[in-house]
């Protein structure tokens, strides 16, 4: 075995042993608890259930939110680990190092290494879901962020431009700001599109199957796409990526890259080159597979600084 991701969600607990070759050999699930200390205990339980595969075997976790590289704190909205020394603690509890990664930077890992970005620099790896967020990946190894914020592309500002052109409010972001672009490009953003239009609150779900036949929800997607060929356009110009991959639920809307392509070619700065933009191949096993390798990551940069 070479490595072992644990990914932790709001209701699930998944780790996942990968062989040398980077298969997946082993997976376990727990339910994820509410209670903070069950919550490390459960972590606790997950590592050593890897380390039956292996007890010197590198382990990474990849969890929503952030922790302050200062302070330590976790900053998650779906886990009871807000305020708290979340790595830490864990840490302590096992006896052990592990690893600590964003979920969605771990998708961007996973995704570059093996999946639908393989061999590509830079890449860009990108969550539209609940929420939007994603990483940047050159050399194999995400790119450094000294305040853990980097990849947060959902609070990147709104571009002006649609939000005028199609009369759309600024909304309050969860992350306390105004106008963040998570508002209208996450999945439940493409919700509250539709029902600006139509007065009626639906799903995204709905919105996307009801593209071919429902005239208002065929103007909702055309206006997320708007917002979001600007988005795509601001990545272009500030990282230049080879290839974008979207993972997340709005990246299995039937037609999404093709979509973003077309706009985007036709957005592009005096007609000059696009990246690619694919979708993610790895699905519900990149977060512990991008855990797994940021784990690898850790311990050969270590090695190398010794």
């Amino acid at each position: 075995m070479i490595a072992a991701g644990i990914d932790l969600g709001g209701t699930k607990i998944e780790a996942q042993v990968f062989a040398s070759d980077w298969s997946l050999a082993a997976r376990q699930r727990w339910p994820t608890p509410k209670d903070y200390p069950d919550l490390v205990a459960a972590m606790v339980t997950a590592i050593r259930w890897c380390e039956t595969h292996g007890a010197a075997l590198p382990v990474g976790i990849s969890a929503a939110g952030l922790v302050h590289p200062h302070t330590g704190l976790a900053l998650t909205s779906n886990l009871s680990a807000t305020g708290r020394p979340f790595p830490a603690d864990i840490t302590a509890a096992a006896g052990r190092h592990v690893a600590w990664i964003n979920d969605c930077r771990a998708l961007a890992l996973s995704e570059a290494k093996l999946g639908a970005a393989r061999d590509a620099d830079p890449a860009v790896g990108l969550i539209l879901g609940t929420g939007v967020a994603g990483g940047v990946v050159t050399g194999g190894r995400l790119l450094p962020s000294p305040a853990a914020t980097g990849g947060e592309f959902g609070h990147f500002p709104l571009a002006a431009g649609p939000i005028v052109a199609h009369g759309l409010p600024i909304l309050a972001c969860g992350c306390g700001r105004q106008g963040c672009t998570e508002t209208y490009l996450s999945a439940p953003g493409l919700a509250r599109i539709a029902a600006r239009l139509t007065g009626q609150t639906q799903s995204p779900e709905m919105i996307v199957a009801g593209r071919s036949t429902v005239p208002a929800f065929a103007m909702a997607w055309e206006i997320w796409l708007d917002l979001a060929t600007d988005f795509f356009v601001t990545l272009c110009l500030t990282i230049d990526p080879e290839v974008i991959v979207i993972g997340g639920g709005l990246s299995r809307v039937p037609g999404l890259s093709e979509d973003l392509t077309r706009r985007l070619t036709q957005a592009s700065l005096g007609g000059f080159p696009i990246p690619m933009i694919r979708i993610a191949e790895g699905g519900d096993a990149s977060g512990a597979r991008g855990a797994a390798l940021h784990a690898v990551n850790e311990i050969a940069r270590e090695a190398q600084n010794a």
